[in-house]
């Protein structure tokens, strides 16, 4: 009788145990489980409101007319009335156009000799905000036309070589009066930049920019980003991605070059490489330490990289391609009003 009864119990704590085990094991999911906590949504960094601004048309025609104006003055060498002339005009234009000008003096020697008098010429748009892009050219012309088989000694005018650059940057100070936005651009005319000796020392060149970078306009000056045109209206022009360039800002190169070409224009901007070439830019990554690009046509290679009429008296207005001139200013322009409106 007692042996029955403690199979009887054996059993019972079987069961219990079996029964216990199956509770366990439906349970064991949730013992650990954290309670639900609903998660916060993600929060982006509140972006300024920035009203957007459509991109301007560049006008070929008014950038034809304000290179024409340069030439028609005549020669722009240094130390000659047509380059005191051209000075005067080129700060009138940029202050009708609402920017404040800074004319900044200079000498500097000449390398057979004597001194030149030259004057860069700083147009700011806006001049108390702090986010700046910088479009500089040169505005002088050389004092002899060394590559011609004729008048050698004589100066030359210099269409393309300098005052295409600067029909530019009119036109983009005209289109910024049209069209304000609430960035500031800093157009900057170089002086005595063609100049130099081509068998001689880099420093012999640039003279304009070479100063500027020594004497920055305003203390601890870092736009945005930095260009510089020259060489920037001719037929047949082509604009590869120069060396010193890509050297200090190809993000900037790629961007530019990048959009050239969503605006139709791969024809003149080409996605190859050129070596480095000493310009204005040169002294201002040098001695400003600001990385600027180069844009600068270099059609051949060899002998006259940058076309037959390179120091030449070709180098006129019949040189002048309108085509060229929309090119590179809509370029300039997308470049300014993206940057602003956070595009580029």
């Amino acid at each position: 009788m007692q042996k029955k009864s403690n199979r009887r119990t054996l059993a019972y704590v079987l069961f219990a145990l079996l029964l216990l085990s199956a509770v366990f094991y439906a349970i064991q999911p949730y013992l650990n489980k954290k309670p639900d906590i609903p998660t916060p949504p993600k929060t982006e960094t509140p972006r300024p409101n920035i009203p957007q601004i459509k991109v301007p048309d560049f006008n070929p025609d008014s950038a034809f007319l304000f290179v024409k104006k340069q030439v028609d003055f005549g020669p722009r060498a240094p130390n000659t009335p047509a380059h005191q002339k051209c000075a005067a005009w080129l700060v009138k234009e940029f202050k009708r156009y609402g920017f404040v000008v800074i004319e900044q003096k200079l000498q500097a020697p000449y390398y057979k000799g004597g001194t030149f008098n030259g004057v860069n010429i700083i147009a700011q748009y806006k001049p108390e905000l702090q986010k700046r892009i910088l479009i500089a050219a040169h505005w002088d012309s050389r004092n002899e036309a060394d590559k011609d088989t004729k008048d050698v000694n004589k100066p030359i005018d210099g269409a393309d070589d300098g005052a295409s650059g600067v029909g530019i940057l009119l036109e983009l100070a005209r289109t910024l009066h049209n069209n304000p936005m609430d960035m500031g651009v800093d157009l900057i005319c170089f002086d005595l930049e063609d100049n130099g000796d081509d068998k001689g020392a880099q420093d012999t060149w640039c003279l304009g920019s070479q100063y500027w970078a020594k004497n920055l306009h305003r203390p601890n000056y870092s736009p945005y980003s930095a260009i510089l045109l020259d060489l920037v209206g001719a037929k047949g022009a082509r604009f590869y991605k120069e060396g010193f360039s890509r050297d200090v800002a190809p993000q900037t190169v790629e961007k530019v070059w990048n959009k050239a070409h969503s605006l139709g224009y791969g024809e003149y901007f080409v996605h190859e490489n050129r070596g480095p070439i000493t310009d204005d830019h040169l002294f201002v990554i040098r001695g400003a330490q600001i990385p600027m690009i180069d844009i600068i046509s270099t059609p051949n290679e060899g002998d006259h990289p940058f076309g037959a009429h390179h120091h030449t008296h070709n180098d006129n207005i019949n040189i002048i391609d309108k085509k060229v001139l929309k090119a590179v200013g809509q370029t300039m322009t997308a470049v300014i009003y993206e940057t602003y409106n956070g595009v580029l």
